[in-house]
Order: C-alpha cells, then structure tokens, then sequence
C-alpha cells in the first residue's frame, strides 16, 4: 500500500509560479510511474502531467506544456510539479497518483492517489 501526500498549493497571481511536492511512503516509489492530475469544480478530472518510473519519459497535457515540469527524485520517494506562468483557468484541486504502468494518461491505471492540494490563481 502506498501513501501520497501533496503539499505546496495555494493562492497565487496569474503568471506566478507554485511548487507542489508529492511525498510517498509504504511501497518502492521507484516502481510506480506518477501522475499530476487536476480537478476544478464542475468539471471532470484531467491528467496534466505523468513521469515514467525511471524519470526518463515524460507527458504533459497540450494546456500546460511548456509551463508545467514534472520530476521526481526516487532517492527521497518523492515528485515535484513546477508551474510556472499560471493561469486563472489553471485553478483547481491537484492530486498527484502512482501506477504500476509504464506511463498511463487514464486516471482508471493509477492504483494510488493523494487526498489534493488547492492551487487558486487569481486575475
């Protein structure tokens, strides 16, 4: 069983920037590839960005990319998304996940998922 827990969210300007992390604990982070995903309210959940386990592949939805990175360090069981130039429509609950897959973009292939932290940007 893994655990996640997400920190960093908050209230930010629009072309601000926000870190969040995603802490894991109760399984081998390594063998999981891991996804960002989003939720605003009313409207369904997306992935925004996934890491494959070995950190070397990588996807990225079309609205956030080249401004969103995602990492992850397995040395501290832990991934990171950067958002830097955000958007008022970039306002919504995320939630990092761990998979068994190698990169999966459909949140049905993710095993585990943290409880999310708010990101506000406002205009």
């Amino acid at each position: 069983q893994v655990q996640l827990v997400e920190s960093g969210g908050g209230l930010v300007q629009a072309g601000g920037s926000l870190r969040l992390s995603c802490a894991a604990s109760g399984g081998t982070f390594s063998g999981y590839a891991m996804g960002w995903f989003r939720q605003a309210p009313g409207k369904e959940g997306d992935l925004v960005a996934a890491m494959s386990r070995n950190g070397e592949t990588t996807y990225y939805a079309d609205s956030v990319k080249g401004r969103f990175t995602i990492s992850r360090d397995n040395a501290k069981n832990a991934a990171y998304l950067q958002m830097n130039s955000l958007k008022p429509e970039d306002t919504a609950v995320y939630y990092c996940a761990a998979s068994r897959g190698w990169l999966p973009t459909s949140a049905a292939a993710y095993d585990y998922w943290g409880q999310g932290t708010q990101v506000t940007v406002s205009s």
